[in-house]
């Protein structure tokens, strides 16, 4: 990893990022990406600028190589990517359309997992690319995105307007929820709230709280038999802003999501539960063993019923 890298992870007030866009005509929509961040409270600045020569492979790595803060891309379809290691990453969510109206609990392990209707209300606190929220929402459920890096909420909040704009899409993009904030400090909130019958935030609401913290880039695969899912470009991309958990932190997110989850089985006599996302050949998390686990060759998902 590069010094200029490492930088895009230290702690800061503000994150400075450059924004090319490719047309002239795009202000209205560099001017909507500023909005959300206003509305938004990202600590981001944009550096704009107008970039008319082709973005090949070769000129997109070296951008990357010769950058010292986090480059976005307003391509000619006005979708935003992050340019990461020369690659390209953006949720592009139209890409799984397909997926997302066949979603069911036959064809999706994380629905079988979760075990969610249409009355449901989910917390994604890692929300990352939003993928498996995109899934979750495609229940019927409400989903609030926790995203604590605000280049990746930028991303997701740009996506959902972008995907707004589509009318298959307005029903979906209306249940999905995008807040910059950490999962624990955002769980504190809910607890705090939980004594105080006026706030607005119901954490008795909450059935499933889902987790997919980050792990090590060798945890994809059995270091014996080398099966198991390749690092792909996206997670590669995330590893750049944000480190695995320690243990301490992962015993932490784990009894939080738990708190969560057991005040709505106390008020209501239902059984929440906090479904972790794993790497099929990775440790447990917090080395806590599930109440049942669903997997495939490349990926598991642990329960933790309450």
């Amino acid at each position: 990893m590069t010094a200029s890298r490492q930088g895009f992870k230290e702690s800061s007030n503000i994150m400075h990022c450059q924004l090319y866009y490719v047309s002239e005509s795009q202000h209205s929509q560099v001017a909507d990406i500023q909005a959300l961040i206003v509305a938004h409270q990202l600590p981001i600045i944009l550096h704009l600028e107008l970039f008319t020569d082709k973005l090949s492979q070769k000129c997109r790595q070296q951008l990357s190589q010769t950058a010292t803060q986090p480059i976005l891309l307003l391509d000619e379809k006005n979708k935003l990517s992050w340019l990461s290691d020369g690659l390209s990453v953006a949720p592009e969510w139209d890409k799984l359309q397909r997926r997302v109206v066949s979603a069911g609990r036959k064809s999706e392990l994380l629905l079988q997992a979760v075990k969610i209707t249409s009355d449901s209300q989910v917390i994604d606190a890692t929300a990352g690319f939003g993928h498996d929220s995109l899934i979750l929402a495609s229940t019927g459920a409400q989903v609030i995105m926790l995203e604590q890096q605000p280049l990746m909420a930028l991303l997701l909040l740009v996506e959902q307007q972008r995907m707004s704009g589509l009318a298959n899409w307005q029903k979906l993009m209306s249940r999905l929820h995008i807040i910059n904030t950490d999962a624990l400090g955002y769980f504190a909130t809910l607890a705090a709230d939980a004594i105080d019958d006026t706030k607005e935030i119901d954490m008795k609401a909450v059935d499933v709280v889902y987790l997919d913290p980050m792990f090590p880039e060798d945890s994809y695969q059995d270091s014996k038999t080398g099966k198991g899912a390749k690092v792909g470009k996206h997670m590669q991309a995330l590893h750049q802003l944000a480190s695995p958990p320690t243990l301490e932190q992962e015993e932490q997110l784990l009894q939080s999501a738990q708190a969560v989850v057991r005040q709505k089985g106390q008020n209501t006599n239902t059984q929440g539960r906090v479904v972790v996302k794993r790497p099929q050949f990775a440790p447990l998390l917090a080395h806590q063993q599930p109440s049942e686990s669903w997997h495939n060759e490349a990926v598991r998902f642990d329960g933790y019923f309450v």
